[in-house]
């Protein structure tokens, strides 16, 4: 059935207009997708999914209307995970949202890692000092996991996290929340995010998700002439990251790395990959550096590329010895 055909309100049916979509193809769209092709806001996407599923009848993809619906009332719910810098929180309005896929992309060195092991002490805390109050799953797919740097971070946690009573931070395990896992191949990616992971969300032990980095395996393992084979791993994987969040109510951040072509830096693994992340965010690493008592930190900024929720901006930051944190003039 024709969408056109369905009464939707003027703006959605313009919407509609724009992206030239069946109602079976709406339904197989991300939620970013949708608004990307028709210009619409989170709450006329839910009327669009609405009407596609309507459609549909009597057999529409029912895990498709589902998982959209799970990403709208997710982000218009408010729940976020927050980075432990009022600064960047401001920029993410709240943190990262807790259904659905978050991207960190950057250059070697922008302080992507830095702000993954941030997240995974944050997530620990409870809710009212912006946590979930469980632990965090570490993924490495390349480099070895910074055990040395994730015990300077808890040690920093107080001066990090002033907003919080020293007595609650003294009471919380961190380096016991975290569980560090290593894949060296998409296969063992696979049996990890479908065996070990479930296994940790279903027990209550984590609520956080992140690969670092989900580019490395897919470099390493593929040609150029390999394409549709690495787009169909790619799908398989994204899918099982979506699932893992809606199911769960957990974030997941995937870090990645980025490629240069004509002076230009951008996300790596193309827009294939791109329509599967639900936030992009992007870290820079500038020329200018900043001082705060007797550290000094090359400058970062932290940008949002893009996400529904969000506008495009801004914020720039320091990696200091407590974590990343935001610079106010």
């Amino acid at each position: 059935m024709d969408l056109q055909q369905l009464d939707l309100r003027p703006r959605v049916a313009a919407g509609v207009r724009r992206g030239e979509r069946a109602a079976a193809d709406v339904l197989r769209l991300s939620g970013l997708e949708l608004q990307r092709l028709t210009g619409l806001s989170l709450s006329d996407v839910q009327q669009l999914l609405t009407a596609a599923a309507t459609a549909c009848r009597p057999h529409p993809p029912v895990s498709a209307i589902l998982l959209h619906r799970g990403e709208c009332l997710r982000l218009e719910s408010g729940l976020r995970l927050s980075v432990g810098c009022p600064v960047l929180d401001q920029l993410l309005r709240g943190g990262l949202p807790v259904g659905g896929v978050t991207e960190l992309s950057g250059e070697s060195g922008a302080g992507k890692t830095q702000l993954a092991l941030q997240l995974c002490l944050s997530v620990q805390y409870p809710a009212q000092q912006g946590g979930l109050d469980s632990g965090a799953v570490y993924i490495c797919t390349e480099d070895s996991f910074p055990i040395r740097r994730l015990q300077q971070l808890i040690r920093e946690q107080s001066c990090l996290r002033s907003d919080v009573p020293p007595s609650l931070i003294s009471t919380l395990p961190f380096g016991d929340r975290v569980y560090v896992e290593h894949a060296a191949d998409l296969d063992s990616l696979q049996v990890c995010l479908s065996r070990r992971v479930p296994l940790l969300l279903t027990r209550g032990l984590v609520r956080l998700l992140v690969i670092d980095s989900v580019a490395a395996l897919f470099r390493c393992e593929f040609q150029a002439a390999d394409w549709l084979e690495r787009t169909k791993q790619m799908l398989s994987v994204s899918s099982t990251l979506h699932r893992l969040s809606q199911e769960f109510t957990t974030p997941v951040l995937c870090v990645n790395q980025v490629t240069h072509t004509c002076y230009l830096v951008s996300p790596a693994l193309g827009l294939a990959w791109a329509n599967q992340v639900m936030v992009r965010l992007m870290m820079r690493r500038l020329q200018a550096t900043v001082a705060r008592g007797d550290q000094r930190s090359a400058l970062r900024r932290l940008e949002v590329v893009f996400a529904p929720h969000l506008a495009r901006d801004g914020r720039d930051a320091g990696v200091w010895r407590e974590g990343v944190r935001g610079v106010t003039d």
